[in-house]
């Protein structure tokens, strides 16, 4: 059954301080894969949060950080205000411990996109190393030369597989920015690239990814897409494509798709995550 439903994004909305589960809003995968024809066997998207507030049993104000894992192969993602709400409703409501917080979140996110939901809280004074801002591997193609971009329509076809030798590269890239499909406001990430395959042409890949600064979809869709175009249209033998994306209401998400085995701790956090 399709769970799809009109989002909370772009509308007043009210803000709940007691626990709340029902916010949650499930939005289908499908919306934007019908249109591809490549899926990545392996990927992940992890989210960061950095605002969770709730009281214990002595009606003492605490706060944690943490980390959501939704597998990729998930058939639902959940709203990004949604979560934000959810989480919000927990700031009034009293637990006996940070552990019944982080069951009961990855419960409710189980339940409603139906898997596998990996939740883990961290008192903010233990520094976990996943918070710890690092940088993404792999040659920058920011200062790629002998480009100009004449506009910024989304246009795979500026893709194109040329001959030569098969390398393995990684690739990076801090200016990816995307629209919300539904308020317009502009999502921005780093965007990491690793292949294996026919060497890319560095300035069409720019070109291509800048293709995208006004396109409108959801952060995993992206994702997906950007993964749909260079697998189709370049024939690469193994593909990874990772985004880094800024946070938002105190969330910051990064999806994963991958050809290759991927470690769900090695993600780094960017520093203006």
């Amino acid at each position: 059954m399709d769970k799809y439903q009109p989002t909370l994004l772009g509308q007043n909305s009210p803000y709940f301080d007691e626990y709340n589960p029902s916010v949650l809003e499930p939005i289908s995968r499908m919306l934007g894969r019908a249109s591809l024809k490549y899926f990545a066997p392996n990927g992940f998207d992890l989210w960061r949060i950095y605002e969770l507030t709730f009281l214990n049993k002595l009606n003492i104000p605490c706060s944690a950080i943490g980390t959501i894992t939704v597998p990729a192969s998930s058939a639902f993602i959940v709203e990004s205000k949604s979560l934000k709400l959810y989480l919000g409703s927990f700031t009034q409501t009293k637990f006996s411990c940070l552990t019944e917080v982080q069951e009961l979140i990855r419960h409710d996110l189980g339940k409603a996109l139906e898997c596998e939901v990996k939740v883990q809280l961290y008192d903010v004074e233990s520094e976990p190393a996943c918070f710890k801002p690092g940088k993404l591997a792999g040659d920058l193609i920011d200062l790629t030369s002998g480009i100009t971009l004449t506009d910024f329509a989304y246009k795979p076809e500026l893709l194109s597989r040329h001959e030569g030798p098969r390398v393995e590269e990684v690739l990076r890239t801090n200016l990816l920015r995307t629209l919300c499909p539904v308020t317009g406001q502009p999502d921005h990430a780093s965007l990491q690239i690793h292949y294996q395959g026919v060497q890319i042409n560095h300035q069409e890949l720019f070109a291509y990814l800048m293709s995208l600064r006004l396109h409108q979809g959801f952060h995993e869709q992206c994702v997906e897409l950007i993964y749909n175009d260079l697998k189709g249209r370049l024939k690469l033998d193994k593909l990874e494509v990772t985004a880094l994306f800024t946070r938002r209401g105190g969330i910051d998400i990064n999806p994963i798709r991958s050809d290759f085995s991927i470690d769900e701790n090695a993600v780094i956090r960017t520093l203006r995550q």
